[in-house]
């Protein structure tokens, strides 16, 4: 993936897959035969492709090409943001991500809710199996954790909230100030609530939908427009914050241009936190208009940390346990399908004998049988239940691979049960396109520490 640490804003806006484009994302992957589970999680910070694959090499070559194919971002400028992550660094950054250890403004609160949608779509596509499933469930439980256990949330903790201290800090004062939100979405709703907690007194919401501009509007005692009556709601704002998911520019320079004419000179400050952006960049070169886009709240969201770097090390503490509870599942995940064959096998086995006996006895009493059953059933659960935990309690998955081919020989397993069905390694053996089950893994963000 490429995210705000490696690239500006007009790479990443390019790169941007909101659910509708998303999808193809998805489909995509699942018909390549190097990918057997795949999740595309996009925000304004990042987009990144997460998913289980047989070969390294031909899974990262996989998600290169979707990404190439499928959104706007040009191949060089691809290489030059794009990073790479395996095996159990994947966890380990999801679990960053969802405790919002790794957005422009670090403990932001819509970042949990953005990774379990995600999760949520590519169930959706038959593309969240059982690996992913549980990396996505274990990375949410982490991030609620941090949330509850620590203040990295204290504070100005979202774009919407940060975007409207900087528009405090252009403008000195919201106090008497107008506002327009372009864009009537979950952000504009959460930045209204922020400008209205800050002082401001009027408040206009204009979106392609008039009636979902008035609706929203409705809720803060504001007015909703079309992007009809947008440049006259312009010419009275003092501010004006954008963010839609329109893939397309809403305003250019020259229409902000023709607005600016006529205001004699009256500052405007425009705030665009969408990606992609809403308003043109070159409207920044505009006297009297001030421009921001979603980079420029960087440093506003450093000046807010208010001692949140502190409890970002406390959260790092926190993730590190949570990735030991993760690794904890998965190991036990991972060797299930072989303890189940080696159980089943010596109960196959144990029956038989018992059957021989019953045979060749001519019959058994009740209280026989009774006694002979206990005894066998003890032996077989002595005999086994120290290799069970030997192999649950390996922690070096080259080691679980090989002892796990050593238990099939030994024990003569078939192969198709031991070799890790339930929960793979990141690049073993994938499910195949065709033999994918007819419902996907049900996603729940609810972690059971029962392994």
């Amino acid at each position: 993936g490429l995210s705000h640490k490696t690239a500006p804003i007009e790479y990443r806006e390019k790169a941007a897959l909101d659910d509708r484009l998303a999808r193809p994302v998805l489909r995509a992957l699942g018909g390549h035969p190097a990918v057997g589970e795949a999740v595309v999680l996009s925000t304004c910070n990042r987009t990144a492709l997460y998913a289980v694959v047989q070969d390294p090499g031909a899974g990262e070559t996989a998600l290169r090409g979707a990404l190439r194919e499928h959104t706007r971002i040009d191949t060089g400028r691809l290489e030059c943001a794009l990073y790479t992550l395996h095996e159990e660094k994947v966890a380990a950054h999801l679990f960053r991500v969802a405790s919002g250890l790794d957005s422009m403004v670090v403990g932001e609160s819509e970042i949990q809710g953005q990774v379990r949608a995600a999760a949520e779509l590519a169930a959706e596509e038959r593309l969240l199996g059982p690996l992913l499933a549980g990396i996505y469930r274990h990375a949410l439980a982490a991030g609620k954790r941090v949330r509850r256990e620590t203040r990295i949330g204290a504070g100005t903790i979202s774009v919407s909230s940060v975007a409207v201290e900087l528009a405090r800090q252009a403008l000195g004062d919201l106090d008497g100030s107008r506002a327009v939100l372009i864009g009537a979405g979950q952000t504009a709703e959460a930045t209204a609530r922020a400008l209205l907690a800050g002082g401001l007194p009027q408040l206009v919401v204009a979106n392609r939908t008039v009636s979902t501009a008035r609706a929203l509007a409705a809720h803060f005692d504001g007015r909703g427009v079309g992007f009809d009556s947008l440049r006259a709601e312009l010419w009275a704002a003092d501010v004006v914050i954008s963010s839609t998911d329109a893939p397309h520019r809403i305003l250019r320079r020259a229409e902000i241009e023709r607005v600016m004419a006529s205001r004699r000179g009256r500052r405007l400050v425009i705030i665009d936190i969408a990606v992609p952006r809403d308003v043109e960049a070159a409207a920044e070169s505009l006297p009297d208009v001030t421009l921001y886009d979603i980079d420029d709240l960087e440093q506003v969201a450093e000046a807010n940390l208010n001692g949140r770097h502190r409890e970002a090390e406390r959260a790092g503490g926190i993730i590190r346990e949570e990735l030991s509870h993760f690794r904890k599942w998965h190991r036990a995940a991972a060797t299930a399908p072989a303890v189940r064959a080696l159980w089943a096998r010596a109960e196959a086995i144990r029956q038989s004998e018992l059957a021989e006996i019953e045979q060749r006895s001519g019959s058994l009493s009740p209280e026989a049988r009774r006694q002979l059953d206990a005894v066998t059933r003890s032996l077989v659960k002595k005999l086994f239940h120290e290799p069970t935990l030997r192999l649950r309690a390996l922690d070096n998955r080259d080691d679980v691979l090989r002892h796990l081919e050593s238990l099939r020989y030994l024990f003569g397993l078939a192969e198709a049960q031991v070799g890790l069905p339930e929960v793979a390694p990141i690049d073993s053996t994938p499910v195949a396109a065709d033999s994918r089950p007819a419902h996907s893994t049900p996603f729940t963000p609810k972690v059971s520490r029962r392994l």
